[in-house]
């Protein structure tokens, strides 16, 4: 039967580009990979894999040889390149049948592996490597779309199978990866021969074609059956997860509700280490955390491997009324800790009930996903891409219940076989070879007046180092570009007037929806107004006293708030200014807004020094390149005041320091991530960063 019309997924395939790589089968091979994972709905970040077969010239005996191209451990095929996959001699791939011991030996032949490697730039192989090598096609894909897996996941999956492709299709029951798995799929061809695919219980689905467009068309003909017959099942003989028995809050009500209760989540889930946060209340979660399915279905956990590697056995589904208060936050906590406390001790009877002799120790026991019935789902992990994947894989493993529910009845990987997966060795040597964390790395800042200048050259520090960060900026324009030089699960950004507390709580808002909390304040939003007493107007005044203090005041009063719904302290960093240490002629309104800050700071280290709230100062002078208040009348009043000609600016204060250095914004930079990553047991300081200035000595 042949697809016509796609609806259940994209039809990518672009004929030109197709025609420019014609010739070059690896290039197709890539091609095609990076299309089908660019649809979620086919595979999802680091999902499936595929691969194709050359005839290669072998490099020591010069004949020639088949050899298989695959991706490679930890890749993506969504953004597969070369260097993200193993060239293996597929001769010799077979020949590992002769020394194949059985399932108890099967993670051995992982390292068999690299004894029949031909490219030797290749990426280390997979698991997976034998499920294509022994198949004898061209090209192969392994995917994981929610349509198959929810047929997978069916209770009486063969079946269905049987019934949506006749004898078109083979079917194999649950297996974990590995090379016996390699010889399943290989039997299965021989005894149904001219089969288009097989569909792996429980798991997912293998296809293939002599070329990469055949394998594409395949793939999604395969694919839109299986979704053609489950849309044709959904709702009618029963509603959609037995139907809704609660209704969501308005959106902005969600949102609001998710950003208050994200920080006291995130603390909750800290308790090993510290979380990135992600939320969503994408459509289909709604429906179904608002569902009679929910008590039933959450708790059985995912089916697909690649689904509960990322998102733990189960979720947390949290028993709290969508329009709780959430204002006396200890209250909160303490209503809802218990509920957290019961998933460690679940976690850990599921560890201790299935671990082996040899199983790695037991990993953090806190929830990755978190369900709140009538707002949305949280999700947390190590970083916003892995929060967010997890986020995303908990939609795929719905969309699969859902499915599953229409045409049968939906069935998880039994606990044994899912443990067997979660701790399986080789699952754990791939977590060691991680690179280390960085220093900031689980670590959230929001920085004021981060569109430009010193704001943003800390925002670039900070993240360089592994933090998230929020850009806060009043002009929204210059924020949205200084955001759009971030990578994606990098940054977020807020248009702020930091003047207006209901400006501020908006950012917090965003930091809080967006990762779920914040860990370091940094006040650089700032202007400046050079006049002498009789030049300065009350408006003058109003202005720097109102952006520099009562901003910083409004920044630190919210950002206080978060950090104690979260539980493990945190940072505020002020850039304030030599001018509020030294006298300098022409700038009253200025220096008294900028010696604000600073004692503003030392009152609140004071106050928050309990609590690992640490508040500190920033004194940066003559910051003229790149930093946006030297670009106009601040420039020109600074000039005046010391006769010189605007463009002279940058040499006379290097001039006037001891070490004759002109100050750039990444020099404050380093002052705040010193503070922020090195000095963590500093608090009511102030650091200099203006090439010395006896002055301005703090003692």
């Amino acid at each position: 039967m042949k697809v016509k019309v796609f609806k259940h997924v994209k039809y990518l395939w672009d004929e030109q580009k197709a025609a420019e790589l014609a010739g070059d089968e690896i290039a197709l091979f890539l091609y095609r990979s990076n299309i089908l994972g660019a649809d979620l709905r086919i595979t999802n970040f680091g999902g499936g894999n595929t691969s194709c077969k050359t005839m290669e010239k072998d490099p020591i005996t010069g004949e020639e040889v088949e050899v298989m191209w695959v991706k490679g451990s930890g890749g993506d095929i969504g953004t597969l390149t070369r260097k993200g996959i193993a060239g293996l001699y597929v001769g010799r791939l077979h020949a590992l049948k002769k020394v194949y011991r059985g399932l108890e030996y099967e993670d051995e032949m992982v390292a068999l592996f690299n004894h029949c490697i031909y490219d030797l730039d290749s990426r280390a192989p997979s698991i997976d490597t034998p499920l294509h090598g022994l198949l004898p096609f061209k090209h192969i894909d392994h995917l994981h779309p929610d349509a198959l897996i929810a047929v997978a996941a069916a209770k009486d999956s063969r079946a269905i199978t049987r019934e949506i492709w006749g004898d078109s299709m083979g079917w194999l029951p649950w297996q974990r990866p590995g090379f016996d798995l390699g010889l399943q799929l290989e039997r299965c061809l021989e005894e149904n021969p001219g089969i288009r695919g097989i569909v792996l219980g429980g798991h997912g689905l293998f296809t293939w074609g002599d070329t990469s467009h055949e394998c594409y068309i395949n793939s999604l003909e395969v694919i839109e059956q299986a979704s053609q017959y489950i849309e044709k099942r959904l709702g009618k003989e029963r509603p959609v997860f037995g139907g809704q028995i609660r209704k969501s809050l308005p959106e902005q009500e969600r949102k609001k509700q998710a950003a208050s209760l994200g920080p006291i989540l995130r603390g909750l889930c800290s308790s090993y280490d510290k979380m990135i946060g992600h939320f969503t209340d994408d459509s289909r979660v709604l429906q179904f955390i608002n569902s009679e399915g929910l008590s039933k279905l959450a708790p059985l956990g995912t089916s697909c491997p690649d689904h509960f590697l990322r998102t733990k056995i189960k979720p947390l589904v949290l028993e709290l009324p969508a329009d709780a208060g959430l204002s006396d936050y200890k209250a909160v906590k303490e209503q809802i800790e218990p509920q957290f406390e019961q998933y460690r001790v679940d976690y850990t009877e599921y560890y201790e009930s299935c671990k082996h002799p040899d199983s790695p120790a037991m990993r953090d026991p806190n929830p990755v996903v978190i369900l709140w019935p009538g707002v949305g789902m949280f999700t947390f992990a190590k970083d916003k891409q892995t929060a967010r994947v997890a986020s995303e894989f908990y939609i795929n493993a719905i969309n699969v219940m859902c499915g599953a529910e229409a045409i049968s009845e939906y069935t998880a990987l039994p606990r044994q076989e899912a443990f067997n997966i979660e701790y399986w060795l080789l699952e754990e040597a791939k977590l060691k070879r991680q690179p280390p964390e960085k220093p900031l790395s689980r670590r959230v800042a929001l920085i004021t007046g981060g569109g430009g200048g010193i704001g943003k050259a800390i925002a670039d520090k900070l993240a360089a180092e592994g933090a998230n960060v929020v850009l806060a900026d009043v002009v929204e324009d210059r924020v949205k570009q200084a955001h759009a030089t971030f990578g994606r699960d990098v940054a977020a950004y807020a248009v702020c007037d930091v003047t207006q507390p209901e400006s501020i709580g908006e950012a917090i808002q965003t930091a809080c929806l967006e990762f779920g909390g914040v860990d370091i304040m940094v006040h650089s939003a700032g202007l400046a107004i050079s006049k002498s007493l009789a030049e300065t107007t009350p408006e003058d005044w109003d202005i720097l006293l109102d952006v520099l203090a009562k901003g910083q005041f409004l920044m630190a009063q919210a950002g206080v708030e978060v950090m104690r719904r979260q539980g493990f302290g945190g940072d505020i960093i002020s850039i304030a200014s030599k001018n509020g240490l030294a006298a300098g002629p022409n700038n009253i309104a200025y220096g008294t807004a900028k010696a604000a800050q600073q004692h503003m700071s030392r009152l609140m280290a004071a106050e928050l020094g309990q609590e690992k709230i640490r508040v500190n100062t920033v004194n940066p002078d003559g910051v003229i390149v790149g930093s946006k208040i030297w670009e106009g009348e601040w420039a020109e009043g600074r000039a005046k005041a010391y006769g010189i000609k605007v463009e002279d600016l940058p040499a006379h204060y290097a001039k006037r320091n001891l070490m004759n250095e002109i100050i750039l914004p990444e020099d404050i930079a380093n002052g705040v991530y010193a503070l922020v990553a090195i000095l963590n047991k500093s608090t009511g300081n102030i650091i200099n960063v203006d090439g010395g200035i006896a002055a301005s000595f703090v003692r």
